[in-house]
């Protein structure tokens, strides 16, 4: 990486290349690049996609400190405002992420006490300042979806239906793979986890999920809600198969593992011909 840089400043100064900045015409698409440039840094941060750690805090607070100087060179960008918003908002989860054995504890189990309250108190008052200001991009949007989690106190107090309505803007201004993974979730949590699965069955023949976990881990996920205990478990445990991150790995085998003993003890205990299985509220 270091041979690549000085490589770079070789070239930039053998060109006479200046640093300024671009036309107002390329301002739009440049823009849009260092954005999507700073989502992916925090985002490899906040999940890493590899190794032994859960999550990499070095990344995730050069990603907020950038974005929040690009928002000090630009306080009329929407979107710059909505990316700092999203990423304050979402980093304020992170202590509450990993237990103290180093678990992974999923949104609705993590203790929300631990969130840092000025962090989404930044947040919100960005997006309360942001919103309608400017057309609506896809920052400002999922920012949004993130400060209804947060301004929520408990998990079952959680305002689906308003999560549900944003995903279904954010899939119009900005439709792909990601974003129907995420809204057939807010479907299960609105009208039931079957219906979720049939949302998240959309997505089985698109190429771009072939190749992450994600996609078994919320039909493993929605599985569970729904009562079928045997499918989510083959689900998680292909998911498991398919992460190179290690905690997400123990977390989707242990989720495989505690389906099998409750597979396990079902069958001790339900009398022989009995398959009744009851959809989870």
């Amino acid at each position: 990486m270091a041979q690549r840089v000085s490589r770079a400043k070789q070239t930039i100064k053998a060109a006479g290349l200046r640093f300024a900045l671009p036309v107002e015409s390329e301002r739009a698409e440049r823009l849009r690049v260092v954005l999507h440039v700073l989502y992916l840094v925090f985002n490899e941060g906040y999940l890493t996609t590899s190794g032994a750690a859960p999550h990499r805090a070095d990344l995730t607070t050069e990603a907020i400190r950038l974005t929040r100087l690009l928002h000090g060179l630009a306080p009329r960008e929407a979107e710059v405002a909505g990316l700092l918003g999203l990423l304050l908002l979402t980093d304020a989860r992170r202590v509450a992420r990993i237990d103290a054995a180093g678990w992974l504890v999923p949104l609705d189990e993590q203790d929300r006490a631990l969130w840092d309250a000025e962090q989404i108190e930044e947040g919100i008052s960005l997006m309360t300042r942001t919103l309608g200001t400017a057309a609506v991009g896809p920052y400002q949007l999922q920012a949004a979806i993130t400060a209804v989690h947060a301004e929520a106190a408990t998990a079952k107090q959680t305002d689906w239906p308003q999560i549900l309505a944003l995903y279904g803007v954010l899939e119009r201004v900005s439709p792909g793979p990601v974003v129907t993974l995420n809204r057939a979730v807010a479907v299960a949590m609105v009208h039931g986890p079957r219906a979720g699965l049939a949302a998240l069955g959309t997505l089985d023949s698109d190429a771009r999920m072939a190749h992450t976990h994600r996609l078994d881990a919320v039909r493993a996920h929605l599985l569970e809600l729904a009562g079928d205990s045997a499918a989510a478990r083959l689900a998680y445990q292909r998911a498991a198969r398919m992460t190179a991150s290690i905690p997400e790995q123990r977390y989707l085998a242990l989720r495989a593992a505690q389906l099998e003993d409750e597979l396990a003890d079902r069958r001790l205990t339900d009398p022989p011909g009995s398959h009744s299985r009851k959809e989870r509220p």
